[in-house]
C-alpha cells in the first residue's frame, strides 16, 4: 500500500507578467520541491514566459488526499473555468481524469500492470475474460468507485491555527534563497521595454540595467 504523503495542499500559481493563474492540488513530503502545477496551459505558459515569472501561493492544507480532492473540486468549478484569467481546463477533484471513461481506463491499466503477480500475460487475459461477465464487471466497478469517493463536504471550512502555521512555514520556505521566484534575476531596459534576465547573462547592445515605468492611458 502506498505511503501517504506528509503535506496535502491547494495552491495557486500566477503568471507575474499577465496575472493569469492556475489552481490545483499537490501532495508531497517536501514543501520545497519546486512544484508549480501540471496543467497543460500552465506548463505551456511556463515554457513561454520563463519559470522566474511565476509565483506559487499555498491556499489551504489538509490532512489527507481525500479532503484535498474534495476541496479542489469545490474551488475549481465551472464558474472559475469561465474566468478568462484562469488556466485550468477542467473541474477539480478528478485527479487529472478528463471524464469517467478516462478514469476507468486508467484504473484498468493499473490493475493490468499488477497482473504479473497473478500470472503475467495470462493474468491480464484472466481479468479481461472476467470483465466479460456482467456481474463481475459491475462489482469490479463498484469496488473502484467506492475506493475513490470522498463524501465529506468542506464548504465554508476555515483555517485552524495549525493550518495557518503550515501555510506560513511553506510560504517562508518558498521565499528563501534560490526558492524565491526572483532569485538570481534582474531587470534590464532598452528605454522602450523592460525584461528580466539572469544576473549571469551578458547585456545585449542597447540594453542597460534597471527598468522604465510604463504609464498606462486612462479613458
Amino acid at each position: 500500500m502506498r505511503k501517504e504523503k506528509k503535506y496535502h495542499y491547494i495552491y495557486k500559481t500566477t503568471n507575474l507578467k499577465n496575472g493569469k493563474f492556475y489552481v490545483g492540488m499537490h501532495s508531497t513530503d517536501n514543501l520545497n520541491d519546486g512544484y508549480l502545477g501540471s496543467g497543460t496551459r500552465l506548463k505551456r505558459s511556463i515554457r513561454r514566459n520563463g519559470i522566474e515569472n511565476f509565483k506559487i501561493e499555498y491556499l489551504e492544507f489538509f490532512n489527507n488526499r481525500i479532503e484535498l480532492s474534495n476541496k479542489e473540486k469545490q474551488l475549481v468549478n465551472e464558474d472559475l473555468l469561465k474566468d478568462n484569467m484562469c488556466m485550468n481546463l477542467k473541474p477539480g477533484g478528478t485527479g487529472g481524469f478528463s471524464n469517467e471513461n478516462h478514469k476507468q481506463k486508467f484504473l484498468l491499466e493499473r490493475i493490468n500492470k499488477s497482473a504479473p503477480k497473478l500470472g503475467g500475460i495470462n493474468g491480464q487475459k484472466s481479468l479481461s475474460l472476467k470483465r466479460n461477465n456482467l456481474e463481475f464487471d459491475k462489482k469490479w466497478k463498484e469496488s473502484i468507485s467506492k475506493a475513490l469517493k470522498g463524501k465529506q463536504n468542506w464548504l465554508g471550512k476555515s483555517h485552524s491555527e495549525e493550518t495557518k502555521q503550515k501555510i506560513g512555514l511553506a510560504n517562508s520556505l518558498k521565499q528563501k534563497g534560490e526558492s524565491n521566484s526572483q532569485f538570481g534575476t534582474c531587470w534590464i531596459t532598452n528605454g522602450i521595454e523592460n525584461k528580466k534576465i539572469k544576473k549571469t547573462d551578458k547585456l545585449s547592445e542597447g540594453w542597460k540595467f534597471g527598468r522604465i515605468q510604463k504609464i498606462s492611458s486612462v479613458g
